[in-house]
């Protein structure tokens, strides 16, 4: 049984991650102009707030404390990766041919039986996943009710049909 007095209200989203980075303007090409996402608020050289679709901010980006240093750390705690969720298959069909097309090296394609996934590193190292989920009617589910999530070879090809 379980012991916990608090669960969290299953409307809860995690609404925004706020990045540490060594150059403000190198970390901008990679999220705004590589990404897409549009710039909301920037404070001088030092911090940009970004956005889809016009939210106050998705992506936060600073260099408070980084301004100048290296990559994270692999081997360290921290952030594994951001995950940013495509609304529908074709839209991560078409981000995938753009970083194709536009030579950014991707250091990872999975299925996940629940999603589909492309990761790639940013600049300062930070994981990136970009990725969208299954209709929840075509998840796989165990014997036991819980949902079954593997990792297998994702087939890009079948993927990029989508954006051709």
């Amino acid at each position: 049984m379980d012991k916990r007095d608090y669960a969290i209200p299953a409307q809860t989203r995690i609404g925004h991650v706020h990045l540490k980075v060594s150059d403000l303007e190198r970390a901008l090409v990679f999220y705004r102009d590589l990404l897409g996402f549009d710039v909301v608020a920037t404070y001088g050289d030092q911090a940009a707030f970004l956005s889809a679709g016009g939210y106050h901010h998705h992506i936060g980006l600073n260099t408070w404390h980084s301004r100048g240093s290296g990559k994270a750390p692999i081997n360290a705690p921290g952030l594994y990766h951001t995950a940013i969720l495509y609304p529908e298959r074709k839209d991560l069909a078409a981000i995938l041919k753009r970083l194709i097309d536009e030579g950014q090296p991707i250091t990872g394609a999975s299925d996940h039986g629940v999603s589909e996934a492309i990761y790639l590193d940013d600049p300062d190292g930070n994981g990136v996943e970009l990725y969208w989920d299954r209709p929840r009617a075509q998840w796989p589910v165990g014997p036991d009710g819980n949902i079954i999530m593997y990792n297998k070879r994702l087939d890009i090809e079948d993927l990029l049909g989508l954006a051709r």
